[in-house]
């Protein structure tokens, strides 16, 4: 350490940290302005029904094959639409990993996703999917 820095010689750069710090920033908008735009769908029973999702989550569109239901018999139909969601919600959740995985890989728990031995997205009190599912 030398008298007035007490980072040693070299030093702290807080400028080059502050520029890494703006990039970073920067491609996180871009990453989710890309995820925003995407939509993904989720597909049940052999294309009977596929609904679309927006990148956040939201649903967009519902596809029902015609003439494959019985109108006076929803449950089923009810039950597909809802894990053809949570099919889309999935791999909606798999293109978020992909598009800020290579921004928040080395910052383990503080980037959003799981620290070392922790369980996946999705997982856990509260998250995603239930049991079974």
């Amino acid at each position: 350490m030398t008298e007035n820095n007490p980072f040693g010689a070299g030093g702290f750069d807080m400028n080059a940290l502050l520029q890494q710090a703006q990039a970073m920033q920067e491609q996180m908008v871009a990453a989710q302005q890309e995820l925003a735009s995407a939509e993904v769908d989720g597909t049940v029973a052999d294309g009977l029904v596929t609904v679309t999702v927006n990148g956040a989550g939201e649903l967009v569109r519902v596809k029902i094959r015609a003439n494959s239901f019985d109108p006076a018999d929803t449950e089923d139909l009810e039950d597909l639409i809802v894990a053809a969601y949570r099919d889309a919600r999935a791999r909606t959740d798999e293109l978020a990993a992909e598009t800020f995985g290579p921004l928040t890989g080395g910052l383990g728990a503080l980037g959003g996703g799981p620290a070392d031995g922790e369980n996946g997205p999705g997982t856990g009190p509260g998250g995603g999917l239930p049991a079974g599912f």
